[in-house]
This record gives C-alpha cells, sequence and structure tokens, in this order.
C-alpha cells in the first residue's frame, strides 16, 4: 500500500516548503514539488498542515518506575495511545532507581511489544547501580547481542547511585564503545544526573583528564538546578550533547533552558528534550505532606517545542530539532529524526497554531484529526 500526502508544508527538520511526499513499505519513498497521482495511492490531502519527523524520546520509563513511597507508589506500564497522542513515533526505554522489581528482560519484551504495536522502541541496559543488571550478563554483550540495547544507563550525583568513581565510569564506556562497534551501534551511557554538588565534575574529568570520547557520554536531566545546567554548558562546549527533562524536576521551564543556552552560545544541535515519561511523581498538600501519586506526563517534549516557537521565537526548522534530529545523532539512529527518502516515515502533522493533528510511524497513519486511531493490544 502506497500513501500519497500532497500539499504539505515541510520541515525536514530544515524548511523545505509546500511538497508531496509519498510513503511505502514504512519508509518515505520520494518528497517531490509534485507527485501525480495513481490509482495504486492512498492520497491524503495535507493542505494547511505542517509536516515534521516525529518525535524521539530518548528517556521513558515505558515499564513504570516509582517506589520509593513503597510498592503502591509503582507507576503501571505505559501503553501505545499515550505515545501517539503527543507524537512520540520512537522511544528508548529504561529503568530508574529499582533494578529489583523491575527487570532488563521485562524492559526489553516491552519495547518489542510497542515495535509489534506499530512504534519504534529500544532501551538501555542496567539502571541507577554502578553494579550492572543486565540480560546476557555483561553490558558489552548486551550491546553485541541484545538488538534493542542502544547502551547502559548509570547515576551519579545522586544519594540514590553508588557514588561511581572515574575508573568505574570509564570501564562502562568502554563496554559500551567497544560493544557498539561490533554490534554497528555508537553505544552511549546515558547518565542520570541529581542535584548534589559534585554535578558533573566526574564527567567532564572523563573527557579532560581521560580523554574519553565525549560522543559516548550522554548526560540527562540537566535542567535540574541553574548550577549544574552552567556546568553542563561547559559539556556542551566541549562538544558534547546535553539533554534538558521535561517531565521531571527542573529549575525553570525547560524552553527557557533552551533560549539561555543559546544566548551563551551553545549550538542547537547539542540540545535535545526528553521526558522522562511515567515516572513516580509523589502529590503534595500546601503543608508539603504527601496524599497520593501521580505519573509524570510523556506530552511534554511536544509542549516545550511549541513554547519555544511560540513564546521563545524560534523558527519551527530549529526548535524541533530537540525532539527529531539531535536525539537521532545522539542515538546514532540513521532512518530517525529527518524526512528524506529512504527514512521511515514517521510524521507528525501540526495546524497553524503547532497543534498536533495527526500522526504517522513506520507508514501508518496512528492519529487523524487528534484522534488515535490505534491503540495498544490491552487499551480501552
Amino acid at each position: 500500500m502506497l500513501t500519497l500526502i500532497k500539499n504539505a508544508n515541510i520541515y525536514a527538520p530544515e524548511h523545505l516548503g509546500k511538497k508531496d511526499i509519498l510513503i511505502g513499505n514504512r519508509q518515505i519513498l520520494a518528497i517531490e514539488d509534485s507527485i501525480a497521482p495513481h490509482e495504486t495511492f492512498t492520497i491524503w490531502d495535507a493542505r494547511g498542515k505542517t509536516l515534521t519527523p516525529g518525535f524521539i524520546d530518548q528517556h521513558v520509563h515505558i515499564i513504570g518506575a516509582g517506589g520509593k513511597h513503597g510498592y503502591a507508589s509503582m507507576t503501571p506500564e505505559i501503553m501505545l495511545g499515550e505515545f501517539i497522542s503527543c507524537g512520540t513515533t520512537t522511544v528508548v526505554g529504561l529503568l530508574g532507581t529499582d533494578g529489583t522489581a523491575r527487570s532488563v528482560k521485562t524492559l526489553y519484551a516491552k519495547a518489542k511489544a510497542l515495535t509489534n504495536e506499530g512504534i519504534s522502541a529500544y532501551m538501555f541496559t542496567s539502571y541507577f547501580s554502578i553494579d550492572p543488571v543486565t540480560i546476557t550478563g555483561s553490558i558489552q554483550d548486551d550491546m553485541v547481542f541484545i538488538d534493542k540495547v542502544l547502551g547502559c544507563k548509570v547515576a551519579i550525583s545522586d544519594e540514590r547511585s553508588s557514588y561511581p568513581t572515574a575508573t568505574e565510569l570509564l570501564r562502562h564506556l568502554r563496554e559500551v564503545r567497544v560493544g557498539g562497534q561490533i554490534s554497528g551501534k555508537k553505544g552511549i551511557l546515558h547518565i542520570h544526573l541529581g542535584k548534589m554538588t559534585s554535578q558533573i565534575d566526574i564527567l567532564l574529568e572523563l573527557v579532560e583528564k581521560y580523554e574519553f570520547p565525549i560522543e559516548n557520554i550522554s548526560p540527562t536531566h540537566v535542567g535540574r538546578t541553574k548550577a549544574l545546567f552552567e556546568q553542563s554548558l561547559q559539556f556542551a562546549r566541549l562538544g558534547g550533547m546535553i539533554d534538558i527533562t521535561t517531565g521531571g524536576t527542573k529549575y525553570t521551564d525547560p524552553y527557557k533552558s533552551v533560549l539561555y543556552a543559546l544566548e551563551q552560545g551553545i549550538s542547537i544541535d547539542q540540545l535535545t528534550f526528553s521526558s522522562d515519561g511515567n515516572a513516580g511523581l509523589g502529590k503534595t498538600d500546601e503543608n508539603g505532606k504527601l496524599i497520593g501519586f501521580t505519573k509524570a506526563p510523556i506530552h511534554l517534549n511536544m509542549e516545550q517545542t511549541a513554547a519555544l516557537i511560540r513564546e521563545g521565537g524560534l523558527p519551527v526548522s530549529e526548535a524541533i530539532k530537540l525532539v527529531t534530529s539531535n536525539p537521532a545523532k545522539n542515538l546514532a539512529l540513521k532512518q530517525k529524526g529527518h524526512l528524506k527518502p529512504g527514512y521511515d516515515a514517521d510524521i507528525c502533522c501540526f495546524d497553524d497554531d503547532f497543534n498536533l493533528t495527526d500522526v504517522f510511524a513506520m507508514g501508518k497513519q496512528m492519529m487523524r484529526d487528534k484522534k488515535v486511531l490505534v491503540k495498544g493490544n490491552f487499551e480501552a
């Protein structure tokens, strides 16, 4: 089945203007000024719509997280329709603090399930601790033999971390890099940052003292505090990519952090958004007493990207990089993040006010006129 999208205003993320797109076999086959209809084509008129690549969220708790207030505070698995409703067509799942009640094998199974249901899903092996929890018995073997594994997660500057040394992190980095070389992946160490005053001192040491390639080091939650963000800009100046969380703890609105980074001379190409979606959050009353729990939202990548355009005045072609081409580059997903022939047909469609209206994932229309058409097997 071939689908011809007519009269679309395309950001790929660079602005291509009004074009037609032909998609089939899950990929973009052609983008031209005009493509003639054929009787075998399904034709969809996108006149008045803005099309972008599908959004990539590189930090989501797809099998749930939480649990720091007991078993009943653990969040459930996330469902396909939740991703479609906010334009997320590629996701990377991971564990949080808990590597005991939560399993990397279950994480792998969920990534496979989401892929079977229609989006692209990957994972990071292990969790907060420096003592890895893996599928095969080693980080390198997970990188080599497990198709979905793009790297490894670990935590620093957090009281729940293992307080790893530079040498311990270097050993992890060696495994993800060598495992990536063998398997044809990039291999990244995805690093949770807490709010302790040590900040990212150890990451700067890895790059400056030990000369480890910075492209394999991927810090997240850099906007947790103002001081942490300032130091993270130093990491970016060394050539690293930094990930700003939209749905978790932050010192200011994430889009404002982006604008500040740009003012400080950081390239937009070194910044990404991720949601930390589906993490467990406590709800408190006016006195700070815990009264319940909620899930961290997954839709804020889209909301903060829109804020960059509406409030920050960034061109669409620049703002959407944080959720399209930049995370694709960070993860080395070679067929994601762009609208180009040969790339996966993951497409988000927006109205004039940059409200999401339609979504295609791997060539299939998953949302039409703001209504989710395809849901997970166990969604109501």
